[in-house]
């Protein structure tokens, strides 16, 4: 779903949309920006692989490294700030609407913006969501549905059914990958010379403007 995007507000959105390019062409996608503390902020990033395979701390490396370069240049933050980049986690935030489907059957918990039925927190089954809306069975058995725009935050719950499907997951979606990769042969796979004019060059490391 080309729009299916977190939602983010002044400074995180900016820094949201000066990313996401750079993310899209390695091979990532946004899960949240969150901004933190006033003397010296920290940008947290929050993402996953586009193809859902297991997050590494290389993904974590390439990120850092291709975000950074983009926000020394476009500059958001005024003086001195901290760029930490992570994976979403096992209880992931979730931002968007196929993490709501993806992770449908696993227990959720809800922060309102406004109270519904005099609850500003709710804890439950996430039964999925479109654009507009998220369902949840409650604890008490009661199917509620939720405006996307009234949620301030909502995360899974950590529990042992969430850590087997998770493992399921990233296997179904290494099992994909394999199915999907070319067969290589070995004698013209051996490497390419490094002698070889045509062997890629390092790429080189950006300069970089936070202190």
């Amino acid at each position: 779903m080309e729009d299916d995007l977190p939602h983010h507000e002044g400074l995180e959105a900016r820094i949201a949309t000066s990313i996401l390019p750079a993310l899209g062409q390695l091979g990532y996608e946004l899960v949240r920006v969150q901004v933190s503390g006033k003397e010296r902020p920290v940008v947290q990033i929050m993402a996953d692989r586009a193809d859902e395979t297991t997050f590494t701390v290389e993904d974590c490396e390439a990120i850092s490294h291709a975000v950074g370069a983009v926000l020394d240049v476009e500059d958001p933050i005024r003086g001195e700030w901290t760029l930490e980049v992570s994976s979403a986690g096992i209880d992931r935030p979730l931002t968007r609407t196929k993490d709501w489907n993806r992770f449908a059957g696993q227990l959720a918990s809800v922060d309102l913006q406004v109270p519904q039925d005099n609850r500003r927190r709710l804890r439950g089954i996430a039964l999925g969501a479109d654009a507009a809306e998220v369902r949840l069975r409650l604890e008490d058995g009661t199917e509620v549905v939720v405006p996307r725009g009234n949620i301030r935050r909502a995360k899974l719950v950590l529990t042992d059914a969430l850590i087997e499907h998770s493992a399921a997951l990233a296997e179904a979606a290494a099992a994909r990958l394999a199915a999907a990769a070319p067969e290589v042969d070995a004698e013209t796979d051996a490497g390419a010379d490094p002698g070889d004019p045509r062997s890629p060059e390092p790429a080189a490391e950006p300069p970089s403007k936070r202190n």
